[in-house]
């Protein structure tokens, strides 16, 4: 992404319209989920904020997409994430195997958790 985005609006707007739209539909639910996030672009990547911590971020790739809500929501939920790649820090998935809204709103709650609880 050349140059860099300083917006997810400028973000999302250089990518693929496909995973634009899906990319899209994660970042409402996450809002609506927490109505309070605030947007923002952090290592270069769509960020959304909760209590002035990162609390997801998404991104997408050629082939793929990531979600990136929490190591700890991560490990918590790796039961439910068997059919994505997974690293210690993002979910990668595809349009063929889109995040179900069900998941995603377990992965954030999740971590919205942690970060009123103060976890670092």
């Amino acid at each position: 992404m050349n140059p860099k985005a300083k917006s997810i609006d400028e973000y999302l707007g250089k990518v693929d319209p496909r995973q634009r739209a899906e990319l899209e539909r994660i970042r409402a639910l996450v809002k609506e989920l927490v109505p309070s996030a605030e947007e923002a672009i952090s290592y270069s990547m769509p960020t959304l904020k909760y209590k002035n911590r990162a609390l997801v971020y998404f991104t997408a790739s050629k082939k793929h997409m990531s979600f990136m809500p929490s190591s700890w929501a991560i490990e918590e939920l790796k039961d439910k994430l068997k059919d994505y790649k997974t690293t210690e820090h993002s979910i990668q998935f595809t349009l063929e195997n889109p995040l179900p809204d069900v998941l995603i709103k377990e992965l954030v709650l999740n971590h919205v958790r942690h970060i009123d609880a103060d976890r670092q």
